[in-house]
């Protein structure tokens, strides 16, 4: 697995996250599936099959949360204002309007928010890039020209 680039608050969120799973989530599961076995029959017990779906998805996500965790690489922001990189936010001018615009790790990214991903093409356009720059990017209406302002 690549690195998972997070902030110290997701990487916390994160961990905190799976000791819920581990030590309630897991457990009371658990504990369903025993009741409903013995209920008796288990080919038309919906509560023994809906417990081990959620079993399943909860040691799924345990997986997956202990990869991010170990390749985890907490990402301080504002490291530098010269060049973008993860971490740092932009004040871009797009088609005569002012965006912003944070370069976060995949876990983190929420587009409505203006936080992409550091994989994203638009964050590629943008890395290395410096205040004054002028960045062009393809998309499917066109090119599309975007002008950093400032990076913090």
């Amino acid at each position: 697995m690549t690195t998972q680039y997070l902030s110290a608050a997701k990487l916390a969120d994160l961990k905190k996250e799976l000791v819920f799973l581990k030590t309630e989530k897991m457990p009371k599961t658990a504990d369903r599936i025993d009741e409903a076995r013995q209920m008796g029959d288990l080919s038309e017990n919906a509560e023994y099959h809906a417990a081990r779906e959620e079993l399943a998805w909860a040691q799924s996500r345990v997986k997956e949360l202990e990869q991010i965790i170990d390749n985890a690489s907490v990402v301080t922001t504002g490291a530098t204002t010269s060049s973008v990189q993860i971490g740092s936010t932009l004040r871009v001018m797009v088609k005569d309007k002012e965006k912003i615009y944070t370069i976060v790790g995949a876990q983190e990214s929420d587009p409505a928010a203006g936080k992409i991903s550091n994989d994203s093409p638009l964050a590629q356009a943008f890395w290395g890039k410096s205040k004054g720059d002028t960045v062009e990017l393809e998309a499917p209406s066109g090119k599309i020209l975007y002008q950093i302002l400032e990076i913090t």
